[in-house]
């Protein structure tokens, strides 16, 4: 087995233990690319067809550091996965934090809930990815004028079924 193989195991092992997902890669299209200074993604299509990317850094990622990443990269986010076991992360995280700001408030609603899920820490983070925008997909480059740069040229939309 080459170096490549065993990387993807350790990738999908990760994977099942964080976030209890089986995702047999199948192919990985970008594998292990910077995506910050301190920041690597992976993009992989499973054995279902399915479009992930895993994020993982060395620096404190939150939920909206995620969607600027997924944004940069040319790629629409269908799901974010939640830490095993903690469906609900996102809004419970969400809703600790709002009442940090305002101890007093009772009645919270999910407007006022928006902005706070975005200060999540998602480290790693992985994401069902439903197309790829333009049919490139970008990874970081300090040394680009832009900071990114064509990483791969891959072409994907989800359709989905009822």
């Amino acid at each position: 087995m080459s170096d490549r193989t065993y990387d993807e195991l350790a990738v999908e092992r990760a994977i099942k233990e964080r976030f209890g997902i089986d995702a047999d890669i199948r192919q990985a299209v970008l594998f292990r690319v910077p995506v910050g200074p301190l920041n690597e993604a992976t993009l992989f299509l499973t054995s279902k067809k399915q479009l992930f990317l895993y994020v993982v850094g060395k620096s404190k990622l939150v939920f909206s550091d995620i969607k600027k990443i997924v944004f940069a990269m040319g790629l629409k986010a269908d799901t974010y996965i939640p830490p095993k076991g903690r469906p609900d992360y996102f809004n419970e995280v969400g809703r600790a934090k709002f009442c940090e700001v305002f101890p007093g408030r009772k009645n919270i609603s999910e407007e006022d809930l928006i902005f706070y899920k975005t200060l999540a820490p998602y480290n790693p983070a992985l994401v069902l990815i439903s197309e790829v925008r333009d049919g490139h997909v970008y990874q970081y480059d300090s040394d680009s004028n832009t900071n990114w740069r064509v990483g791969a040229r891959f072409a994907y939309r989800r359709i989905k079924t009822s």
